[in-house]
């Protein structure tokens, strides 16, 4: 498996459970790797989408992936404060094309004042159903929603400012480093 070095740029793809690609970042920083995960940051980074659309990352998101945990989580950094956008998906595999992640439709959405959001139950369904999705991944999912709000609760990782800021800091000092 290619372990990246901090510094380096990854493309991120994202699939659904049919194996169908859903979308491609093209450019994330590594900021740390670790046996079981990546942190990286997307700033006006070019997004592909599955019918070809293309558009840019608006503002500088500090993106977890973890290798035992069917999250990923996306910090987004804005002036009135830090957004996150959590998608539950399968861990995260890596290879020479790309760092890859089965997204499966459900989100949480945090906004800055702490209200939580879980979005796109009916498309979960929806899939669920044609895509035939198993009782093991059903129970797995909703176990890791349940350990996702625990960790927005108490402030575990990336939903701490402290976390934001570190990651965002050492994003400003390599992007600068020529």
């Amino acid at each position: 498996m290619l372990v990246p070095r901090e510094g380096d740029y990854i493309a991120i793809q994202s699939y659904k459970h049919n194996g169908q690609l859903h979308r491609t970042w093209r450019d994330t920083m590594v900021l740390k790797t670790s046996e079981d995960a990546l942190i990286g940051v997307n700033d006006h980074t070019l997004v592909t989408e599955s019918d070809g659309r293309r558009w840019l990352t608006r503002e500088p998101a500090i993106v977890y992936f973890h290798k035992h945990y069917w999250f990923n989580i996306v910090a987004m950094i804005r002036e009135g404060g830090v957004s996150y956008y959590c998608n539950l998906a399968s861990p995260f595999t890596i290879d020479q094309e790309a760092l890859k992640y089965i997204d499966y439709d459900l989100d949480v959405k945090v906004f800055p004042h702490g209200e939580k959001r879980l979005l796109d139950a009916d498309e979960y369904e929806d899939h669920s159903q044609r895509w035939h999705y198993s009782k093991a991944t059903d129970h797995i999912l909703k176990q890791n929603v349940s350990v996702l709000v625990d960790w927005i609760d108490h402030g575990k990782g990336p939903f701490s400012q402290a976390y934001v800021d570190l990651w965002y800091n050492r994003y400003l000092q390599l992007s600068h480093r020529v």
